[in-house]
């Protein structure tokens, strides 16, 4: 009998694949189900961004490797829009493109992780924080984003015994699942505690560009002396519409970037060369489309909002990201209502425990469909519960 290494009969069952095979079942079964779980952009890339690549792929000269750095121009698109967009001035070593962010943070964990150390991630929080250190043979221990700081964690509640343990710490602001912002005096105590205990400080910020009601993100590295302890991931994901382009990037300190990028000569060879010139002409080119964008993903958000609120359910106002954070009705877990409203309702979310312990008595709606297909799904859950 075959048997798998150890380390992929670890790794917990990732929810979508599982949900995605019940919703086919339902699917089969006649039911239509709105989808408003995971958070894949409905909308599309600008032209300018799409006619980079629809020319670049009629160049015969195009289809070859596009080179484990990525091509000198998306390198220097990428140092400036760093330096645009936030001010920060990024050294060629100091960062480097990625077949997106999420294949990027888990090479970091098998570039920075021996076996047994430690990786301190916050709960909620995204599910590959704590599945991908298995890959690694590390372990990791959780701190609470809490509510009543605004899913901000409290730093001097790690003890020290785990603060001394820990090779690295993970935050994601704006936050995936709760929207919540995180201010530069957080990430200021944020530098200085890992830079007290030596621990790498991964910022995961795909949602930095996706933003409401005139928030602008700031970047981790914008914190003076940032790039001594910080790697910040960014994704073409979220703020360009490209999720299935598969477009990254990791910059920040030298020896973790170089880490990383070491790790992916073995693994991978690189983003092919039309989708390069795309990133890179997204990058550089007007950015004012984003905000047109962002106020069609606001009056979702606020379509959401109202409509949870006729229900009587209290929900987190999101300044960034594609999702709304709201407490379960009164009697049900996040999983009991999450599959009362799929199999009754045929409305598809995402419990909170997916995302951790702290979870427990919420759920995530992502407003990644249309106005009429979000108050369609709504009402349906509205009709169950009234």
């Amino acid at each position: 009998m075959l048997i798998p290494a150890k380390r992929a009969n670890a790794l917990p069952k990732l929810f979508f694949a599982e949900l995605n095979k019940r919703i086919a079942v339902l699917q089969k079964e006649g039911a239509d189900i709105i989808r408003l779980d995971a958070g894949s952009p409905d909308l599309a890339p600008n032209e300018t961004i799409l006619s980079s690549l629809k020319t670049t792929t009629d160049d015969p000269t195009q289809h070859g490797y596009g080179g484990y750095r990525g091509q000198p121009y998306l390198r220097e698109a990428i140092a400036a829009y760093y330096q645009n967009r936030f001010g920060v001035t990024l050294a060629d070593d100091e960062l480097h493109p990625l077949i997106g962010s999420k294949e990027g943070l888990a090479n970091l964990h098998l570039a920075w992780l021996n076996p047994g150390d430690l990786s301190l991630i916050p709960d909620p929080a995204y599910v590959a924080y704590q599945a991908v250190p298995i890959l690694a043979g590390a372990r990791t221990e959780s701190f609470p984003l809490l509510e009543e700081r605004g899913w901000l964690p409290d730093l001097n509640a790690i003890s020290q015994e785990s603060a001394e343990a820990a090779r690295m710490m993970w935050l994601n602001y704006p936050n995936n699942p709760t929207g919540a912002p995180a201010s530069l005096e957080f990430f200021q105590e944020a530098v200085n505690f890992c830079r007290k205990y030596q621990i790498l400080l991964c910022h995961d910020a795909p949602y930095t560009d996706v933003t409401f009601d005139s928030y602008r993100a700031p970047s981790l590295l914008e914190i003076p002396g940032a790039k001594e302890v910080v790697i910040e991931f960014n994704s073409f994901s979220k703020t360009y519409n490209m999720a299935g382009w598969r477009v990254g990037m990791a910059v920040g300190n030298s020896v973790a970037v170089q880490a990383l990028a070491k790790v992916k000569t073995q693994i991978d060879s690189g983003l092919g060369k039309p989708i390069q010139h795309m990133a890179a002409t997204a990058l550089t080119s007007d950015q004012s489309w984003l905000t047109e964008r962002n106020a069609i993903y606001q009056e979702r958000r606020d379509l959401c909002l109202s409509l949870l609120s006729e229900m009587g359910i209290e929900a987190c106002r999101p300044v960034g990201g594609l999702y709304v954070w709201f407490k379960t009705p009164v009697g049900y877990s996040s999983v009991e209502f999450q599959t009362k409203m799929l199999e009754e309702a045929h409305v598809s979310l995402s419990p909170g425990t997916m995302y951790g312990q702290q979870g427990q008595g919420w759920m995530r709606l992502s407003f990644v469909s249309d106005v009429s297909v979000i108050r369609h799904a709504l009402e349906r859950m509205k009709r169950l519960l009234t």
